[in-house]
């Protein structure tokens, strides 16, 4: 008897140890992914603008907007519209990966729409719609961001807690939920933090080609510019990359809708958001700037009452861009004071602050297992340039 409880006992440290040894092995193991990760991921800061998806919406039995005469579908001209930009897009850049969320009148959910973009890790994401409304007299183009709603002055995330909670609970039927998810609790709040931060890292680059395609749109075929707003539309925040959705003309009004029933009108619409992409895709490309050491200049005396305001030149970490100014004390910002400077539409925030380059990129590692989208930034007032 005595050996037997011997013999359970050895096996039961023997266990105890394994475990301890397989927890340890585990650990080890995700610790040196993040450092691979955060080592190979970010080894070429370089940005490359090579994937981008087009989203024609609707399509199959979902029509959308309808003429008054009831001839005509949103499906039919958001079709058209995305292929051609698709075709200008291929033809002027056949390295870039184009794919359009539908190719023809077939019906995708808006969930599917924004996990084709997801899973092909696209850069950009372009939804096309147009508009219809019982009047007949609204008119125009509109572009529009996620974020909280200009036009209600309600806070996105919070309205949509509630749906979020309720779809992701599903994961709690599945058998040993929390092995495969980790800490991620649906119905902890906190779980929720890094959702938002994903969103609001895109922000800044949704906006910035919102900015481009309203002003490539005016003077064409639809007339009215209605403006760039930001508002909760479901297919803009399921995707991961930045987004914007058009609304290129309404099927209620006759002059827009004459123009979308015109094949030459709707390939100068194409043209346009064309346009716009290219003028996007060298921003985005070149927003990694070298730094170099300027060129040594002959010193110049200067009169003493023309001495000029010395500015503040310092290098951090931009975490994230909002249209909000937050607390700095915010949860969000995990413990970290941040540096805000204001811009046109977003406050930015930044962590990691030191006078060189060099000591801010110290911080980087660090900061991005908290903030996966973090970069490093040169700050000169309130001019603020993305380096590598």
């Amino acid at each position: 008897m005595k050996e037997v409880f011997f013999k359970c006992t050895i096996f039961a440290i023997f266990a105890c140890n394994l475990q301890k040894y397989y927890i340890f092995l585990k650990r080890t193991i995700c610790i040196v992914l993040a450092v691979l990760l955060s080592t190979v991921s970010w080894a070429d800061e370089h940005l490359r603008l090579s994937t981008v998806v087009i989203d024609p919406g609707h399509g199959g039995k979902d029509p959308g907007a309808v003429s008054r005469d009831k001839k005509s579908y949103e499906k039919t001209f958001t079709l058209s519209i995305s292929q051609a930009i698709a075709d200008k897009i291929r033809a002027a850049y056949p390295d870039m990966k184009v794919v359009l969320t539908r190719s023809d009148d077939t019906y995708v959910t808006v969930g599917g729409r924004a996990d084709i973009a997801n899973k092909e890790e696209a850069d950009l994401f372009i939804s096309v719609h147009h508009n219809a409304v019982a009047n007949a007299s609204p008119n125009g183009f509109s572009v529009h961001v996620l974020g909280q709603s200009s036009k209600k002055g309600t806070d996105l995330y919070a309205n949509n807690m509630d749906i979020v909670r309720r779809e992701n609970a599903v994961i709690l039927l599945e058998d040993d939920y929390s092995t495969t998810y980790g800490d991620f609790d649906p119905n902890d709040p906190e779980s929720y933090i890094f959702m938002n931060l994903m969103q609001n890292a895109n922000l800044e680059q949704s906006v910035r080609f919102a900015q481009l395609v309203e002003k490539n749109l005016k003077g064409g075929p639809i007339k009215n510019d209605r403006g760039l707003s930001q508002d909760p539309f479901l297919v803009l925040w399921r995707t991961a990359m930045p987004a914007v959705l058009l609304e290129l003309g309404f099927l209620s009004n006759d002059n827009d809708l004459k123009v979308l029933k015109s094949a030459d009108d709707r390939e100068k619409i194409a043209e346009r958001v064309f346009q716009a992409f290219k003028e996007y895709k060298e921003i985005y490309e070149g927003t990694v700037a070298t730094e170099t050491a300027p060129a040594t200049q002959p010193e110049v005396e200067k009169p003493a009452a023309k001495q000029e305001t010395k500015v503040e030149t310092v290098y951090a970490v931009q975490i994230f861009a909002v249209g909000k100014k937050m607390d700095p004390k915010a949860r969000e910002f995990m413990g970290y004071t941040p540096k805000i400077i204001q811009g046109e539409k977003l406050y930015k925030y930044y962590i990691g602050v030191s006078d060189s380059a060099a000591g801010a990129r110290k911080h980087l590692s660090a900061i991005r297992k908290k903030y996966p989208d973090a970069f490093l930034v040169k700050i000169c007032g309130t001019e603020v340039t993305r380096i590598n």
